[in-house]
């Protein structure tokens, strides 16, 4: 029921809207799945799948990458 109405606040928003708030509105839009959808494909590649074959070979990597890190201090692994 709240849900509904929430719905219709924001229909009815969009509704009284001006000419000007709607275009900047579809701009806002356009921007967001250009960010979201399409540079998502240039700047963040699924490496994992990439690199290995099977999900064992992904989940070995990952379990490999958090056990195994540097101490800032000496260099030094600590597992």
């Amino acid at each position: 029921m709240i849900l509904k109405k929430v719905f219709n606040f924001y229909v009815e928003g969009f509704k009284e809207m001006t000419p000007r708030g709607k275009k900047l509105w579809a701009i806002i839009l356009i921007k967001l799945f250009i960010m979201f959808a399409i540079l998502k494909f240039f700047f963040f590649p699924n490496i994992l799948k990439d690199n290995f074959k099977t999900d064992k070979e992904r989940i070995q990597h990952i379990e490999k990458q958090l056990i195994i890190t540097k101490d800032n201090n000496n260099g030094t692994l600590i597992k």
